[in-house]
């Protein structure tokens, strides 16, 4: 098998030749035909975050090891199968992966939310993941199986693009009556606009620095109202357009110092922010404001596999639609990585192997 493996931290990704494993007891052997292309896998790829101070938060302190094969949004078909996967699964079914895989014990993966694991095992970060044509999946229970009319390259961004919008949205507890602002207009923006739409019905303001990405969410038409807060100053313009009372929720998909200042500036009382993005950074807080006006300050990361099977749910019956803009080859790898750090990829990008 081939696969795209980031070898050394900001290095081009090596195409390398690896031998084919075969699955055993629940494990599956899946043929990937798509693997969407993550803001998560560039960090992966430049070897950490920034944190507090500009501090960078190594991946290998976190238990990532190199050489790794990135890639965790994974659609394709079964390939083969372990003695103990036979009676649920058959060869060629067309199935999306849950990459989010936990160790099994810990008090989140007991309640399913393995997710937030103590000890994750997730593919494409701590395992080797999609960015090759063959995955070796631990346990046949993460695989969604997906309609045979749905598109492989769509299905491939819900396991995450999709997924961590969709707990995003759940994390907002959002009402019909709700305003919602929606920062950063890109792939999970754009997804997170969608779902809040169909599943709570707010008015949604979407806020980002570039046109070109406010006139998708215009022309996707789950967006209310926009602000580009580079032209503009953000706060007077979400006042003004909720009444002077603000935000009853902010998603932030950028998450950085500046856009959280912000964010802390447009919510009304018993407000949510939800923290997305992985940009990074630090935050100064008014602490007396928190229990006076009752805001929620809260992290959302990806979603559980139920909320997998939810949205594979919606996307079957055509309630939402995934926005699949730019398609590359397994060794495009690193020009995929390039393009969507540069702000270039408007809707998502997925890997054909």
């Amino acid at each position: 098998m081939k696969a795209a493996r980031i070898v050394k931290p900001k290095e081009s990704l090596q195409v390398q030749d690896l031998e084919t494993p075969k699955p055993k007891g629940s494990q599956v052997l899946v043929k990937v035909l798509a693997s969407g292309v993550c803001h998560s896998d560039i960090h992966l790829w430049e070897g950490g975050y920034e944190g507090p101070g500009g501090q960078f938060l190594k991946t290998t302190d976190r238990g990532v090891k190199y050489p790794v094969t990135p890639g965790h949004e994974i659609a394709g078909t079964i390939e083969a199968i372990g003695e103990e996967s036979e009676c649920l699964f058959a060869k060629g079914d067309k199935i999306l992966v849950y990459p989010w895989v936990g160790d099994g014990v810990c008090p989140a993966c007991r309640v399913g939310e393995e997710n937030l694991c103590d000890k994750p095992k997730s593919l494409g970060i701590y395992v080797d993941g999609g960015y090759a044509d063959h995955v070796l999946v631990p346990n046949y229970r993460y695989l969604v199986k997906i309609e045979d009319d749905m598109d492989i390259n769509e299905a491939a961004t819900l396991s995450c693009s999709a997924l961590t919008a969709y707990n995003a949205v759940k994390n907002a507890n959002l009402r019909p009556d709700d305003n919602l602002v929606v920062v950063g207009a890109g792939g999970l923006g754009l997804m997170a606009m969608q779902l809040a739409k169909a599943v709570t019905g707010a008015k949604i303001i979407a806020m980002d620095l570039e046109d070109e990405k406010l006139k998708q969410a215009r022309k996707d038409g789950h967006a209310d109202d926009f602000v580009n807060s580079k032209k503009e100053d953000p706060v007077k313009a979400v006042m003004e357009l909720t009444e002077k009372m603000g935000a009853d929720a902010v998603i932030d998909f950028v998450n950085a110092s500046k856009t959280v200042e912000t964010d802390m500036q447009i919510l009304r009382r018993r407000a949510k922010v939800v923290l997305v993005g992985l940009y990074g950074g630090e935050l100064k807080l008014n602490l007396v404001t928190m229990p006076t006006r009752a805001y929620r300050l809260i992290g959302s990361y990806t979603g559980s596999l139920s909320d997998l099977t939810e949205l594979v749910s919606l996307a079957n019956r055509k309630i939402i639609k995934p926005v699949v803009s730019d398609r590359f080859k397994l060794d495009q790898a690193t020009e995929a990585l390039s393009k969507l750090k540069d702000g270039k990829i408007m809707g998502r990008g997925v890997i054909n192997p």
